[in-house]
C-alpha cells in the first residue's frame, strides 16, 4: 500500500471520528429564539488565540496521519530475533 493511499485512509478514519463530536459541540440554531438572545459587548483583553485553532486541530491532524504511516510502514518480514 503506498503512501497516498495510507494517508487518505487515516484521513477517512480520523474524519469519521470527528464528523459526530463536531456535530454534538454545535449548536441548534432552531432551537434559540430571539426573545432569550442578548447583545455581547467586546471586552479588553480578551485571548488572541481566537483564530489560531484551527492550526492547532491541522497539526493534529497531521501528527495522527504521520503516525499512522510510521506505524504501517514497516514492510520488512525479517524476524527482530535470532
Amino acid at each position: 500500500m503506498n503512501l497516498l493511499k495510507k494517508a487518505a485512509i487515516s484521513l477517512a478514519a480520523t474524519s469519521m471520528i470527528a464528523a459526530p463530536v463536531a456535530a454534538s459541540a454545535a449548536p441548534a440554531i432552531s432551537a434559540v429564539s430571539f426573545d432569550d438572545v442578548r447583545a455581547v459587548s467586546a471586552v479588553d483583553g480578551q485571548s488572541e488565540l481566537d483564530g489560531s485553532t484551527w492550526i492547532i486541530a491541522l497539526l493534529a491532524l497531521l501528527a495522527i496521519i504521520g503516525g499512522a504511516v510510521i506505524a504501517g510502514g514497516n514492510n520488512s518480514d525479517t524476524p527482530t530475533s535470532p
